[in-house]
């Protein structure tokens, strides 16, 4: 019998598995995204109304005047001396010691039968004196100049944030014409209680704005907290917002 050959198995080859290699290298690390820079806007936006009331562009208010957090105890202390600056105390009574006459008693202290009395001036007569009436005294309040400019500050800011500002560009340069102005209330919706704020006095301005009773005109130096609170709507000219860039 012929002898069958055998082959011998072959043999099996392990291989082992190489490590991962990782996606970067350590030396060759990868860069660090750059810092995004954020703009930081200095203000707020607002459009430009010319006398039209069409828009003309845009401006940015001062965030020193147009961008703080109001103090609400500052302005209403503001308020309050300005409230108390502008009343005027003017009734006066006259006690019985100011009423001219009433130097004799009147009659007897006795024996008449009558109430006794000293002086026809007293607070019981008619004609006489009066007995805790108003008296005239002269009270003013005095806020500090440096509390006055922040409630001033903070009132505007509470303006801006309620966006109740409008810029109008060439309303100082008007004719002394009402119509102009009514207009450009009507296109604006203006309700009552307007303020429009000038860069100075302009006799042109008072004369065009005299017989419209909502509006109220103001220079810059004489604006104060209580007035721009008080008006709804804030009107201000180009040429007022230069002063305070």
């Amino acid at each position: 019998m012929p002898s069958k050959k055998v082959v011998p198995a072959k043999a099996e080859i392990k291989v082992k598995a190489k490590p991962a290699t990782p996606a970067v290298a350590k030396s060759k690390a990868a860069p660090k995204a750059a810092p995004k820079t954020e703009t930081k806007t200095t203000g707020l936006t607002v459009k430009v109304i010319d006398m039209l009331g069409k828009s003309v562009g845009t401006v940015t208010l001062p965030k020193e005047i147009f961008g703080q957090t109001t103090n609400q105890q500052l302005l209403a202390q503001a308020i309050r001396v300005y409230k108390a600056n502008s009343i005027k105390s003017t009734a006066h009574t006259k006690t019985r010691g100011e009423v001219r006459g009433g130097g004799k008693k009147p009659w007897r202290q006795k024996g008449t039968g009558n109430a006794r009395a000293g002086s026809i001036r007293s607070p019981l007569w008619v004609g006489g004196g009066t007995t805790f009436g108003p008296r005239y005294r002269n009270v003013k309040l005095a806020l500090p100049q440096k509390m006055r400019h922040k409630a001033l500050i903070y009132a505007l800011s509470q303006k801006a944030t309620a966006k109740q500002i409008n810029i109008i560009s060439n309303v100082e340069k008007i004719t002394p014409k009402t119509k102009p102005v009514s207009q450009l209330l009507k296109k604006l919706n203006a309700p009552k209680n307007t303020l429009l704020v000038i860069s100075q006095k302009n006799e042109n301005v008072k004369m065009a704005t005299r017989n419209i009773r909502s509006l109220t005109v103001e220079p810059v130096q004489n604006l104060n907290a209580y007035q721009v609170l008080n008006n709804h709507i804030l009107l201000i000219s180009k040429e007022a917002l230069n002063t305070w860039t």
